[in-house]
């Protein structure tokens, strides 16, 4: 594979970042279903049938996550903070893989964040300083004294990151009958394993890094990710109707609990209304919100090339080392 600052990031091939990821191995598995009939294509994902319930379900749990631990999961708060924390994630499995417990120095995950060109130096350095006053990350046991003491991610965000995983490994599951989802569960250590490669597909691919329309305008603000899994969380089963109802109707609501005001989430919506994404069924703030069919697919579409990217960096995984794979899909 490539080292990091070698990938192109101009790169607009939607294959790109699969092909990245898929670059670790010279082959990927060809499942017998016990696992997976994947990899799936985020062509394939997009057409499946079951697309619209298992991303319901998806951004359901991705909600669960952020209510249960929504200091854990401030580092994913914004689409630059995101893709920061996975390179430096990257970077310390990596690194541990190499040298148990050997953490990551500062100074090297900034030159990964700029090798990426996600953000500038003062940034990625006042990103971690954040993360250690709040704990996200943790300095290395028995580094004191050092001139530079590594830090590592803390218990409590590799628990995050590993239901987040988990979670999109059961979608991935409901398009084929696998057992993703229940290999992860008996060996935990496959985070190590599988997150690399899925944060080497998703620095290199265009669309995540550059989404469009409505996508774009939530993904840079605080907590917009989460204000957009809780409308498709709460959408009906889309039918050929231009507009989507949702169970949404306060904008207020929306905003209690998310490091994002009612003004400027208001600001946003109203931005967001102008593009004809979203709206009031009737009268605003007292009936049920819809989104437009553009944006229900601008959503769907970034999730499937993340779960493509996931599904690529498993099977690697399992080329690499089937034995654990083998787990019996639940009754």
């Amino acid at each position: 594979m490539n080292p990091p600052s070698e990938i192109a990031l101009n790169q607009t091939d939607p294959d790109f970042a699969l092909r990245v990821v898929a670059s670790a191995r010279p082959t990927l598995p060809s499942c017998d279903g016990t696992i997976c009939a994947g990899p799936f294509t985020a062509d394939r994902i997009l057409a499946h049938p079951a697309l619209g319930a298992g991303i319901r379900r998806q951004a359901q749990a991705l909600l669960a996550l952020h209510q249960a631990s929504p200091r854990a999961t401030a580092p994913f708060a914004t689409q630059q903070r995101w893709l920061m924390s996975q390179a430096g994630l990257a970077q310390y499995f990596r690194n541990d893989l190499a040298q148990p417990g050997s953490g990551v120095l500062a100074e090297r995950f900034i030159a990964a964040v700029l090798s990426h060109g996600v953000a500038s130096r003062n940034t990625a350095a006042a990103f971690v300083n954040e993360m250690l006053k709040y704990g996200v990350v943790r300095y290395v046991a028995d580094s004191a004294g050092r001139r530079q003491r590594p830090f590592e991610p803390a218990s409590a965000t590799l628990s995050m990151l590993l239901y987040w995983l988990a979670a999109h490994l059961v979608t991935l599951d409901g398009f084929d009958g696998g057992a993703r989802a229940v290999a992860l569960d008996r060996r935990p250590s496959l985070l190590g394993v599988i997150h690399p490669a899925i944060a080497d597909g998703l620095l290199a691919s265009h669309s995540i890094r550059q989404p469009d329309g409505t996508f774009a305008l939530f993904t840079w603000v605080d907590d917009g990710g989460v204000v957009m899994d809780r409308l498709i969380a709460g959408c009906a089963e889309p039918a050929d109707d231009a507009r989507i109802r949702t169970d949404v109707t306060s904008v207020s609501a929306l905003a209690q609990g998310l490091n994002l005001s009612r003004t400027q989430l208001g600001r946003k919506f109203a931005a967001a209304e102008a593009m004809g994404s979203l709206g009031w069924s009737g009268t605003r703030g007292k009936s049920a919100m819809w989104v437009s069919q553009a944006f229900w697919r601008d959503y769907h579409a970034a999730q499937a090339v993340k779960l493509a990217i996931v599904d690529a960096a498993f099977a690697a995984a399992c080329a690499d080392d089937p034995s654990p794979m083998h787990a019996e899909p639940p009754a």
